[in-house]
């Protein structure tokens, strides 16, 4: 926990200076490792061996993110900021474990994280970056076994952390494009209606693309 308070006190101090803000928006493909899901339902639990999909260009809305974030010009450290990021990532469970109609986190495995960035001097128009960041994961939870209540619902799940690298490119004062790759990790701890829990543990990787307006500092 000492991640996200060292950013949010970071956060107020540029709040009372000069900083440069950056708003930024991305888009990109996730896919994710396998791993295994525990479904406990008194008095048993199951262990589900589970290969995750993307599912990245499919129905419904795609992967993105929204990235607010400040550096410290004004403070002396203009290499050094901190951003509050929103990235819409997605999972689903294919093929199904037997038994299982669906188990998916499609309307999102949404990962809301406060992290600290670090930027190197500028090569020409582009500038390299790298940062970590933890916080929570808000997945919208589907899951229903053959025959059994269905779990259609967006929950606080667990903790979420990432890192982060990739590279700026200015094309005006105001206006930049960058790449990066994401790895982040989340622990998904969920209520099943009917009773019973599911828990998880998901490794994600994010290639980005986007675009930053810049203003400030």
């Amino acid at each position: 926990m000492r991640l996200p308070l060292a950013c949010l006190a970071l956060l107020a101090t540029l709040g009372s200076a000069q900083a440069e803000y950056v708003i930024s928006a991305y888009g990109g493909y996730n896919f994710s490792f396998d791993s295994t899901v525990d479904v406990a339902d008194a008095p048993s639990t199951r262990r589900l061996d589970v290969e995750w999909d993307g599912r990245t260009f499919e129905s419904g809305a795609p992967f993105y993110g929204v990235r607010a974030t400040a550096w410290a010009n004004d403070l002396g450290h203009p290499h050094w900021g901190v951003a509050l990021d929103y990235a819409h990532a997605k999972v689903a469970a294919d093929p199904l474990p037997m038994g299982v109609r669906t188990l998916e986190f499609t309307d999102g495995l949404n990962l809301l994280t406060i992290n600290a960035l670090y930027r190197a001097d500028p090569m020409g128009r582009v500038t390299p970056y790298a940062g970590l960041g933890a916080g929570v994961a808000i997945p919208h939870v589907e899951y229903q076994e053959a025959g059994g209540p269905r779990t259609f619902e967006y929950q606080v799940t667990g903790p979420a952390v990432q890192a982060l690298a990739g590279a700026d490119v200015s094309v005006t004062d105001f206006l930049s494009v960058f790449g990066e790759y994401k790895l982040s990790y989340s622990h998904n701890e969920a209520d099943l209606k009917g009773g019973g829990s599911l828990e998880t543990d998901i490794l994600t990787n994010q290639i980005v693309l986007g675009a930053s307006f810049r203003f400030g500092g």
